[in-house]
């Protein structure tokens, strides 16, 4: 059965902006949470993983880490049950 999100992440409203990424068990700090975007022929493609997370300018608890044509949502720290995953990002990590 396909799941686009692992079974440690839910969807649900947010406080910073609309629907937000929450993880549903906690998650240890440098979790792989999957990937975010691809990118084909230089267009930034957003998988489910990525529609979901919102952006903190200030106290993200998540980073992106761009490796392979992928970008990858990894946790900074430990992420507690019921807390919403954040991370600072740009639209497209590749352009400067």
């Amino acid at each position: 059965m396909y799941r686009p999100l692992l079974d440690c992440l839910t969807v649900k409203p947010s406080e910073i902006d609309g629907l937000g990424l929450f993880a549903s068990k906690d998650i240890p700090a440098g979790a792989d949470l999957g990937i975010s975007h691809y990118f084909i022929l230089g267009e930034l493609i957003r998988t489910p993983l990525g529609g979901f997370y919102n952006h903190s300018d200030t106290d993200a608890n998540c980073f992106t880490d761009v490796r392979r044509g992928c970008v990858h949502l990894m946790t900074k720290r430990s992420i507690v049950a019921g807390e919403e995953l954040t991370a600072f990002y740009k639209i497209n990590p590749l352009k400067k």
